[in-house]
């Protein structure tokens, strides 16, 4: 702020009504606010000729705009006031007059009001609260307003004016408080207040604005009774509020009586009047008061041909709106945003008119008119798309952004997305969707949600592209506005897949599966084909397991697949796992794959492992190859898990053959494993197989030689009598043993 004033030289005056002695207060005032790096110029000497400077010296400021730029850059303090009385010692009512009148904000000169007088000394009087009350009221400051009305105004003897209190009832009015309106009108005779046409019209308008027609007609009688002469005002008062309760009666009354006490009708009362038949919806009487207009020597302005535009559009009369619009353009009026705004409706829907849509929009873009209603360009765009003109909705879009204050609703990309998708124009979608993007309108928490039709499309094609991960980015700012589109989530697990990223498309089904979203086997089956393409069995069989957790019954040749990349990777259990889901599942093809893991489990020494896997083939009618599994065990020198094996289908009675068991004995022989030998000669002997001699025989020498007797004796009198035992006895002679 000093260098606002020490930028002139010292010689001259800084307040051109004020001597010198303030002027060095306002230094002094300007000097403790802030510091100055180089110090105030010389006085300049008289016989100084040296030419004036390029620039002219600016205006010197006057003084209640130096306190107005003190305030709104400080906060208010002690120190601030000291500058203030510094700078003014004494305020008089021009320097607050003009603060408070310049203030702009209601709150700093509701403050600087009250130091004023409560610590500068200043007196107030009538027309400093006639410049406070209304600043005040008009800011909504109500409250305030009236403290200073009913308190601050008695306690200095000044009577409030009735233009002060009818500012304040109006306030009160617009607040949508009516009942204190009426409250500070009848407090009017007890203030010594005269009531006149002004404070009168203030009130009707209060209450009329809530719809107290009742109460309005009660306080108009009053006023005819208190013999105060209603002005033009009062009479389009009760007009437009009478139109605005739709009490159309009532208002056509008050007309007629403006006449009948000589009050002449202007054009405001016409409009008025327009406006609450149009409002009413009745056109034929609102043409009547139209066409009467010139009649009485009424200039129809625009803000009739507006009105009647409006009320013709609103009832689809569209034909009638385009005549008188064409009229005001020859008759030369003012063509305004209320204008369009009035027509474009009716156009925008009309899929015949879109042409002079487009044209509307030109000119309200030529003009540079912004419409109060923004959804005109949405129902514009709607329209084309229709239509088909897939060109002018994008050429309106486009249009739709030069218009100030105009931010494009989503939806409106939405719709032209949509509809360019459909006219297989793809490309230019994903080019809207690009500018949606950039100026992040979706992220807006007041933004629409798009429909389903509007976003499938686009994210579909982008998925079948190779442009997955924009699709993604764009449905990720949908799902923070509540979107669980399934044929949307789908799209990006198969476009993720196509594209060999499985671990996104997983997430894609996590998430999925955390929103309770239904999911589709064929995403599924495309992500097993992405980790089985990226020889990542392990992930594809996960990822099958969430399949079946889903519901879902993957394909045979799915099973195939998996246990094959697994079986090649060397994770024989897990492809056993696998083979267990399938068949549990009831799968029963493709048990080639099947038969391969039961030999891998066995040849790796997973023996209860394998026994379990056949017999759950066989509970589930799908009974492996016994023969040549076992043939495979003894040829690769796997005897015990063949003989194992061998014990289990015996046990189970299952269909093999007694030649592959001798193969299974003559192994044991092979390998001295003598007493398992035994064993399993007694079973096949008590299920009435016939053995070959000579390898019992030499059976029993081996029991002999290696301390086994007695179970040498069993085998001998077994084979003596050649009597065949039963399944009991047979447990017995094995339990024994």
């Amino acid at each position: 702020m000093a260098r606002r004033h020490l930028a002139y030289p010292l010689h001259l005056p800084l307040l051109p009504r004020k001597p010198l002695a303030p002027a060095l207060l306002a230094h002094r005032a300007l000097c403790n606010s802030s510091t100055l790096d180089t110090p105030a110029p010389a006085v300049e000497a008289p016989a100084d000729t040296s030419p004036p400077p390029a620039n002219p010296p600016r205006r010197e400021e006057l003084l209640h705009e130096t306190v107005l730029h003190m305030i709104r850059r400080r906060q208010w303090t002690t120190r601030l006031e000291n500058s203030i009385r510094l700078l003014s010692p004494t305020l008089d009512a021009p320097l607050v007059h003009g603060v408070i009148s310049a203030a702009g904000r209601a709150d700093l000169a509701l403050q600087f009001f009250r130091f004023a007088y409560r610590r500068a000394g200043f007196r107030p009087d009538r027309d400093t609260f006639a410049l406070l009350v209304p600043a005040l009221a008009s800011r909504r400051m109500l409250n305030h307003a009236r403290c200073l009305v009913l308190d601050t105004m008695p306690s200095f003897s000044i009577a409030p004016d009735e233009a002060t209190l009818a500012a304040l009832i109006a306030a009160y009015g617009k607040a949508a408080i009516p009942q204190e309106a009426v409250k500070l009108f009848r407090m009017m005779p007890d203030l010594g207040i005269p009531r006149t046409a002004l404070s009168y019209n203030a009130v009707l308008k209060a209450i009329l604005c809530r719809g107290r027609e009742a109460m309005a007609r009660r306080i108009y009688n009053s006023m005819i009774a208190e013999g105060v002469a209603p002005d033009l005002s009062t009479y389009n008062t009760l007009i437009w509020g009478f139109g605005l309760c739709k009490k159309m009666e009532t208002a056509v009354r008050v007309f007629g009586d403006m006449k009948a006490h000589g009050v002449a009708p202007d054009a405001t009362t016409y409009n008025t009047l327009l406006n609450a038949w149009v409002r009413a919806g009745d056109l034929e009487s609102a043409r009547k008061v139209f066409d009467e207009m010139i009649g009485e020597g009424i200039e129809r302005n625009s803000v009739s041909y507006n009105i009647m535009i409006k009320g013709y559009v609103e009832a689809k009369k569209v034909e009638e709106a385009v005549a008188l619009f064409t009229e005001m353009g020859e008759k030369g009026l003012r063509l305004s945003e209320k204008t369009f705004a009035a027509l474009l409706p009716g156009l925008c829907d009309d899929q015949g008119r879109v042409a002079e849509a487009r044209k509307a929009v030109d000119d309200m873009a030529e003009r540079r008119l912004t419409p109060k209603d923004k959804s005109v360009f949405l129902r514009l765009v709607t329209t084309l798309c229709r239509a088909g003109d897939l060109d002018g909705a994008l050429e309106v879009h486009r249009k739709s952004g030069q218009f100030k204050h105009v931010l494009v609703d989503p939806r409106q990309y939405g719709v032209l997305m949509e509809g360019l998708c459909a006219g297989g124009k793809c490309d230019s979608a994903v080019e809207v969707l690009d500018e949606l993007m950039e100026k992040g309108t979706l992220l807006s928490p007041k933004s629409h949600v798009l429909e389903a039709s509007a976003y499938n499309p686009v994210i579909e094609h982008l998925c079948n592209n190779g442009n997955t991960t924009k699709a993604e980015t764009f449905f990720r700012q949908l799902m923070k506005k509540g979107v669980d589109d399934k044929a949307a989530f789908n799209s990006l697990i198969h476009g993720h897949a196509k594209e060999g990223v499985p671990e996104a498309a997983q997430e894609i089904l996590a998430i999925m599966t955390r929103r309770e979203v239904p999911t589709d086997p064929e995403s599924h089956t495309l992500l097993v084909d992405s980790f089985l393409k990226k020889n990542e069995p392990a992930d594809a069989k996960t990822a099958l397991d969430g399949m079946m957790q889903q519901g879902h019954l993957p394909s045979s040749g799915l099973f195939k697949s998996v246990m094959e990349a697994l079986f090649n990777d060397g994770r024989v259990q897990t492809a056993s796992r696998v083979m267990k889901s399938m068949i549990e599942k009831g799968v029963t093809e493709n048990m080639d794959m099947a038969h391969k893991i039961l030999e891998a489990l066995f040849m790796r020494g997973h023996v209860e492992e394998g026994i379990g896997r056949v017999n759950l083939m066989v509970e589930n009618a799908c009974m492996p190859d016994l023969d040549k599994l076992l043939v495979g065990l003894c040829e690769n020198d796997r005897v015990m898990e063949a003989q194992k094996l061998a014990d289990f289908a015996l046990d189970r009675d299952f269909d093999v053959s007694f030649s592959t068991y001798d193969r299974v004995l003559e192994a044991l022989y092979t390998e001295e494993k003598t007493l398992p030998a035994y064993s399993m000669l007694c079973k096949i002997k008590n299920k009435g197989g016939v053995v070959n001699q000579k390898g019992c025989d030499a059976l029993m020498e081996s029991l002999k030689s290696e301390g086994y007797s007695k179970q040498a004796d069993i085998l001998s009198r077994i084979l003596t009598e050649n009597a065949q035992s039963t399944s009991k006895r047979g447990k017995r002679v094995a339990m024994s043993a």
